[in-house]
């Protein structure tokens, strides 16, 4: 959801955190967290099992046991790995002559939109909600703090340049992800397609004219 361009994504998280990054979750193509993700794209976290993973990651489940103690574990990973990736790709390329302001609000949008569609969120809201909950009410996750690092600098650059309202960056930054946060996980909640005033992308709309507002000096 961050929308500038960096070299690398990170963020540490705090100890005993299901998405804290126990092998590599941020490394694409990594066969247990595919397989992971294929199982639960199937049937849910809860009914995934270790076993399940080891059989399609073609590993030992000792080889998972040596890197994450349990599922939930492995799946805080691979949601770090999707959720940083997701993001990243819905990041603009800057273009001459366009100021920070707008290429932040352009990524937060297009990342509310990326995930909304992406399978693996789609799956585990339908499915296993109570796995996000921490995130939302008691704690923030690997995902959320590499988030906050690429916003944080974008917005200083948004402060350099002008374009952006002068303030804390660490709170500015945390201000946007709890709106692109709601809208991203309660939109639906919300939107009456059958009003062509309440459509998701009515909101999607409004939601630009909150990040612009909040942003522009």
């Amino acid at each position: 959801m961050t929308p500038i361009r960096h070299n690398g994504s990170g963020g540490p998280n705090g100890k005993g955190d299901p998405a804290a990054v126990s092998g590599a979750p941020e490394a694409a193509g990594d066969p247990v967290l595919d397989a992971v993700r294929d199982c639960v794209l199937a049937v849910g976290v809860r009914r995934t099992t270790m076993t399940d993973v080891a059989r399609r990651a073609g590993v030992s489940r000792m080889t998972l046991y040596r890197r994450w103690p349990d599922v939930r574990s492995l799946v805080g990973d691979l949601m770090t790995r999707e959720w940083v990736d997701v993001a990243t790709r819905s990041m603009p390329e800057r273009r001459p002559g366009t100021d920070t302001r707008t290429l932040i609000v352009d990524g937060l949008v297009a990342g509310v939109v990326a995930f909304r569609a992406h399978p693996l969120f789609r799956k585990i809201v339908d499915v296993d909600p109570e796995l996000l909950l921490p995130y939302v009410l008691d704690r923030r996750g690997a995902s959320q703090e590499a988030l906050l690092a690429l916003l944080t600098d974008a917005l200083r650059e948004g402060h350099a340049d002008g374009s952006v309202r002068t303030g804390h960056p660490d709170r500015q930054a945390r201000s946007l992800l709890l709106v692109v946060q709601s809208f991203t996980l309660s939109l639906r909640t919300m939107t009456d397609e059958d009003d062509p005033g309440l459509t998701a992308e009515a909101f999607l709309a409004e939601l630009r004219t909150i990040l612009e507002r909040t942003l522009t000096p």
